[in-house]
């Protein structure tokens, strides 16, 4: 397994990320993780559409939480055809209570919490603490990675205006 040092870091203290760095221009990696629901979630589930992917640490964070928000205000000004789609570590019981307090409903939550096969596949596993690095991908309807944003320091936001720009322009092709 590829060791990544230097991508990221919290607070100033280097991480290490386990995989291959995803690339834009690449094909989206397939991948499993579980819902709220407790039943499988795929990329594939969302074929046809533009798909933002956003890894976070923990939703029960600060950082966490406000990105998370600040999504599921923004999906409601992006289409039928746009999904955004929060992967965590958090145990899916954890996430459906968390979407139910924050009355996040607009974006899909889900879990890596098994193998962390997710964060892996898409070299955002955090070594160190076995949670996800903050970082948002945005993947076409046909697949394709077209934006990476690898937040350098895991306790800051993401610059969200890149992002909805890059999910537009997925969104129309």
């Amino acid at each position: 397994m590829t060791e990544r040092e230097g991508v990221v870091e919290s607070k100033g203290e280097p991480l290490t990320l386990l995989g291959d760095e995803v690339k834009v221009g690449s094909k989206a990696a397939e991948f499993e993780v579980v819902g709220n629901d407790m039943k499988p979630v795929r990329l594939s589930d969302f074929r046809g559409k533009a798909v933002v992917l956003s890894a976070v640490p923990s939703l029960d964070t600060p950082t966490c939480d406000i990105e998370t928000r600040r999504f599921n205000q923004e999906a409601a000004g992006l289409g039928w055809n746009v999904v955004i789609l929060t992967v965590s570590r958090d145990l899916p019981f954890a996430q459906k209570r968390w979407c139910g307090a924050a009355g996040v409903d607009r974006v899909i939550t889900a879990s890596d919490y098994r193998e962390g096969a997710f964060g892996r596949a898409y070299g955002v596993f955090i070594k160190e603490w076995a949670l996800l690095a903050r970082t948002v991908f945005v993947i076409d309807k046909e697949g394709m990675v077209r934006y990476v944003q690898s937040v350098k320091d895991v306790s800051t936001e993401p610059d969200y205006e890149p992002v909805l720009e890059a999910v537009r322009a997925a969104a129309r092709q």
